[in-house]
C-alpha cells in the first residue's frame, strides 16, 4: 500500500497544478522481513485524531465544549439505537450531533500562534485531507476511525495508518461502510470557515484529475498487489468479527487487525478461483472510478468529486456506520 502511495506521490509531483499546491500523501517506511512480519517506521511527532478530540481527560471536546454530550454518552446512545430502524437511527444521530459540536479548528489555533504560520498549516491540513481522501477512495480504503488517522503536530498533515481494509472490503463487513472517506464534522471544522468549499474541493478535483489521467500506471501496480499470493487483502468472517464485534473499549484502543494476521489467513481450500474473481471485480470497480463512473453514470471530475463529498457528509450514511467509527466526531 505504501508503494501505491509512492506511485501516487510521483504522479502528483509530475503534474504542475498538484506540484504547485504541494499535494502529497504522507507515507511511512515498511520493511517486510517475512510473510508475516516486518518493521514499520514510527510516525514521530504525530497523535491520533481521537486522542486530541475525545480519548483523554484533557481532550479538546471536554476543554472547549464542556456542556456538550461526552463522546462516551454519544457512543452509548448510538449503541442503544443499533437495533432500531434506519429512520430512528438517523433521528438519534441528528440529536447526538446537535449536542456534540465540532472543535477541531482549535488544533491549529493552539499549536501555531503566529497568524501567518497558522494560516499556512491550516492550508497544509486541508490539502492533506483532500489528497488522502481521493487516493483513499480510489483504493477503497476503509476502517478510517479516529485512531487510524494521525495528525502531524509540526506540519498539520494527516498520516493514515492501518491499511488492512482496502479495495472496498469495508462494504462487506457486518455493518457495511457507507461513506467513501472520512469527512465528518470535526474533519471539516479543521479547514476553517469555508469548510469543503474553496481549497478542499479544488485540491480534490486536481488530485482526481491526475489519478484519472494516470489510469494505466495505477491499474498496473494495483493489479500486482491484488494477485500477490502472499498478501491476503480479502475480508473473511474472522477478520470481520475482529473488526466489528470486539468489545468497545478494545475498539478504541488500537488499530485493527492487519490483513496478514495469522487469525485472518484464508483457508487454502482451492479458493483460488473465487479469489481471482473477487480480484477481477475489484479491478473493474477501480477502472470505473478512474473513468468517473458512479452509480452507472459517467461524471466529470467536478461532478464525481461533488458526489463523493455529498456521500461522505450525508448524515443518513454516517448514522448507519459502525459505532467504533465514531461518525459524530
Amino acid at each position: 500500500m505504501q508503494q501505491v502511495f509512492q506511485m501516487c506521490n510521483t504522479l502528483l509531483q509530475e503534474n504542475t497544478e498538484t506540484r504547485k499546491r504541494k499535494l502529497t500523501i504522507r507515507r511511512y517506511k515498511v520493511v517486510p522481513l517475512s510473510q508475516r512480519s516486518g518493521v514499520l517506521e514510527w510516525c514521530s511527532e504525530t497523535i491520533p485524531l481521537g486522542d486530541f478530540l475525545v480519548n483523554s481527560e484533557a481532550c479538546a471536546h471536554k476543554r472547549y465544549r464542556p456542556k456538550d454530550y461526552s463522546s462516551l454518552h454519544c457512543q452509548k446512545t448510538m449503541m442503544d439505537a443499533q437495533k432500531k430502524s434506519f429512520e430512528e437511527k438517523y433521528n438519534i444521530f441528528m440529536d447526538v450531533c446537535q449536542n456534540f459540536q465540532p472543535v477541531f479548528r482549535c488544533f491549529c489555533v493552539e499549536r501555531f500562534l503566529d497568524p501567518a504560520v497558522w494560516f499556512e498549516k491550516r492550508l497544509a491540513y486541508t490539502r492533506s485531507v483532500a489528497t488522502s481522501s481521493i487516493v483513499g477512495y480510489i483504493l477503497g480504503l476503509g476502517d478510517r476511525h479516529v485512531q487510524n488517522i494521525l495528525i502531524d503536530e509540526k506540519t498539520a498533515e494527516l498520516v493514515h495508518i492501518d491499511l488492512g481494509v482496502a479495495f472496498e472490503q469495508g462494504k462487506i463487513l457486518p455493518t457495511p461502510e457507507t461513506v467513501p472517506f472520512r469527512l465528518t464534522r470535526d474533519i471539516v471544522d479543521g479547514m476553517g470557515i469555508t469548510g469543503v468549499e474553496g481549497v478542499f474541493r479544488r485540491c480534490c478535483e486536481k488530485t482526481m484529475a491526475v489519478m484519472r489521467n494516470s489510469q494505466e500506471a495505477l491499474l498496473t501496480i494495483v493489479e500486482v498487489l491484488l494477485y500477490d499470493p502472499l498478501f491476503d487483502w480479502t475480508m473473511n468472517p474472522l477478520k470481520a468479527l475482529y473488526l466489528q464485534q470486539r468489545p468497545e473499549d478494545e475498539a478504541d484502543l488500537n488499530s485493527t487487525l492487519n490483513a496478514d494476521d495469522p487469525k485472518c489467513t484464508k483457508k487454502a481450500s482451492g479458493d483460488d478461483q473465487s479469489f481471482n474473481k473477487v480480484a477481477e471485480r475489484v479491478l473493474m470497480r477501480l477502472q470505473e472510478k478512474l473513468k468517473g463512473v458512479e452509480e452507472g453514470t459517467v461524471l466529470s471530475v467536478g461532478g464525481q468529486v461533488n458526489l463523493l463529498i455529498q456521500q461522505a457528509m450525508d448524515h443518513k450514511n454516517l448514522s448507519r456506520l459502525f459505532i467504533g467509527w465514531k461518525a459524530w466526531v
